[in-house]
C-alpha cells in the first residue's frame, strides 16, 4: 500500500458535503472511514459508498448524555482504526456535540480534528453572539437586536424610527422556525398601531423563543461562502449566490468585487480574532450585498455578514471535480497533520511539492451543481 496513505475519518457522509469530501480523499489514494447518524431501520445512504473502507453508525447527539456517548464512540473509532485526521461535517443540530467531541479526541488521541472548539463553535453558531463578535472586531454587520417580547420589539422600533427614520427592519425567529424564516415584512409599518397588530399576530416572542430584529439592507442579494481554516489560515475558499433553500451552486469568479470583499472579510475575521492560530475547522458566512458596486479595496462597503456556520457548507461540492484543485483541497486538509517546513506543501497523496501552498479555489470550469430531486418536487409536485 502507498506509504503516504493516511487514514481519515469523515463524519456526515449521509450528506452531499461529507460524501464529496470522503470521495476526494479516496480518489487521492487515502483510506477513508465514514460515519454518520443512522436510525435502526433506515440505513444511511453514505454507508454504501465505494470510497469508504468501513462505515460506522453513530448515536444521535441531541441531549447532553447522548453527546457524551457520541464523543466516546468517535474516540473508540479513532483508536480502533488508527485515524490520523477527523474531518467533521456537522449538520446544524450536532455542531456543539462535534465541538465537544473534538476536545475529547484531542485529549485522548493524537488525531487532529478539522473542527473548532466548544467556545468558538458556540460563539459563531448563535446568531446574536456572532453579530456581537463582528461588532467588537469592527466588521460590517446590519444593526441587529435580539428581542424577547412584543413590547421590547415595539420599543426598539419606536426609538430607531426617531433616530433613523428611513431605516427598516425585518423580524425573524432565532431558532429553526422555517415557516417564519423567509418572512420579509418591513417594519415599522405605516402606524404604530399596525406595527403592534402585526407583531402580536406572530408566534409568541419570549425568553425561551427569542427573535432577531435586523436592519433591512436594500438590494439585499444573499451570498454564502465556504472556507477551510487550518491554524487561522484560509486554505480553501469559495463563494456563491444564495437562496432561501439553497439547492443550486455556482461559484463566483475570483475576479469579482463581491468575491474579493467576502474573502477579505473572512481573512480579517480570523486576523482580528483573539487566538487565530488555535482555529482549525470549516467556516461559512452568509452575507447580504447592498445595492451599488462593492468596494474592491476591502469590505467596508457593499457587504454585511448576517450569519456564520462554523461547519462545512454544501458549496464544498464545487471542489470535488477530479483534477488538480481536488488534490490541492486534500493537500490543504492534510496540512493539519503534516509537519513539513513552512511553505513546503504536499500533493494530494502526501508527497512534498515544492510550491508554496496558495489559496485553493474551485476550478474555473466547475459545472454548477443542482439537486435534481428537489427541483422535480419544487417544479412539478408543489404546483399540483
Amino acid at each position: 500500500s502507498n506509504q503516504n496513505q493516511r487514514t481519515i475519518l469523515v463524519t456526515g457522509v449521509g450528506m452531499a458535503k461529507g460524501l464529496n469530501i470522503a470521495r476526494s480523499f479516496y480518489l487521492s489514494g487515502h483510506r477513508v472511514i465514514g460515519a454518520d447518524f443512522e436510525s435502526p431501520n433506515i440505513p444511511c445512504s453514505g454507508r454504501f459508498s465505494r470510497s469508504l473502507s468501513t462505515f460506522y453508525g453513530l448515536p444521535k447527539a441531541y441531549q447532553d448524555d447522548d453527546a457524551k456517548l457520541y464523543a466516546k464512540r468517535l474516540v473508540d473509532i479513532i483508536k480502533n482504526e488508527n485515524v490520523e485526521l477527523w474531518v467533521s461535517c456537522s449538520g446544524v443540530a450536532s455542531a456543539i456535540a462535534d465541538a465537544r467531541a473534538k476536545e475529547l479526541i484531542e485529549r485522548h488521541t493524537s488525531c487532529q480534528c478539522i473542527q473548532f472548539d466548544v467556545q468558538t463553535t458556540s460563539k459563531l453558531h448563535e446568531k446574536g453572539s456572532f453579530m456581537k463578535e463582528c461588532k467588537e472586531l469592527g466588521l460590517p454587520v446590519p444593526e441587529t437586536y435580539e428581542v424577547n417580547s412584543t413590547l421590547d420589539t415595539i420599543r426598539i422600533l419606536s426609538a430607531r424610527a426617531k433616530a433613523a427614520p428611513n431605516r427598516r427592519f425585518i423580524l425573524k425567529p432565532v431558532g429553526m422556525d422555517d415557516a417564519n424564516r423567509g418572512n420579509m415584512t418591513l417594519l415599522p409599518l405605516q402606524s404604530k398601531e399596525e406595527t403592534k397588530q402585526y407583531i402580536s399576530g406572530l408566534p409568541i416572542i419570549s425568553d425561551s423563543n427569542p427573535w432577531i430584529l435586523q436592519q433591512f439592507i436594500p438590494g439585499g442579494e444573499e451570498y454564502c461562502t465556504h472556507a477551510l481554516i487550518i491554524r487561522g489560515e484560509v486554505k480553501c475558499f469559495t463563494a456563491c449566490r444564495s437562496a432561501e433553500l439553497l439547492m443550486h451552486y455556482k461559484a463566483l469568479p475570483r475576479k469579482s468585487a463581491l468575491w474579493k470583499a467576502m474573502y477579505a472579510f473572512t481573512t480579517e475575521f480570523l486576523r482580528r480574532s483573539p487566538r487565530p492560530e488555535t482555529m482549525t475547522g470549516h467556516l461559512s458566512f452568509d452575507f447580504l450585498a447592498s445595492e451599488g458596486p462593492a468596494d474592491c479595496s476591502g469590505f467596508e462597503k457593499g457587504i454585511f455578514a448576517i450569519e456564520c456556520n462554523p461547519r462545512a457548507h454544501t458549496a464544498v461540492v464545487l471542489f470535488s471535480q477530479q483534477g488538480r484543485e481536488m488534490n490541492e483541497m486534500v493537500c490543504a486538509y492534510l496540512s493539519a497533520i503534516d509537519t513539513l517546513p513552512k511553505g513546503v506543501t504536499t500533493n494530494g497523496n502526501g508527497a512534498p511539492n515544492n510550491t508554496g501552498c496558495s489559496l485553493v479555489i474551485p476550478p474555473t470550469d466547475t459545472h454548477p451543481r443542482y439537486w435534481v430531486g428537489h427541483d422535480l418536487i419544487a417544479l412539478f409536485v408543489y404546483p399540483v
